[in-house]
């Protein structure tokens, strides 16, 4: 989930290409950042105007309500197609989105 402004430069973008990836980087005080973990998250973003959605942003970023709450926020999602893992030095794989949504509790 992002909460994004209509005013933000990303945000035209993605009205132009909804195609969007997202890094998460894992290798934080690793004394060698090339062996540490990271992911690529790719796929199309979205609008995500249920009001559920937004309760569910809201209750797991509180610092972020007053953004919301103004007029030119909107919350989208990243609906993945697939994912780079790159898990050290050559451990790299590809996983699509079916496997990424059986890892889910």
């Amino acid at each position: 989930m992002l909460l994004l402004s209509d005013l933000a430069e990303h945000t035209k973008n993605s009205a132009r290409d909804t195609r969007a990836s997202l890094l998460f980087d894992g290798t934080e005080g690793a004394p060698d950042p090339l062996a540490g973990p990271r992911l690529t998250l790719m796929g199309q973003i979205e609008p995500a105007p249920e009001p559920a959605a937004l309760t569910r942003y809201g209750a797991r970023h509180p610092a972020a309500a007053a953004w919301a709450q103004m007029r030119d926020f909107r919350l989208y999602r990243l609906v993945p197609s697939r994912a780079h893992l790159v898990a050290g030095f050559g451990r790299i794989a590809w996983i699509e989105a079916a496997a990424l949504f059986s890892l889910q509790n």
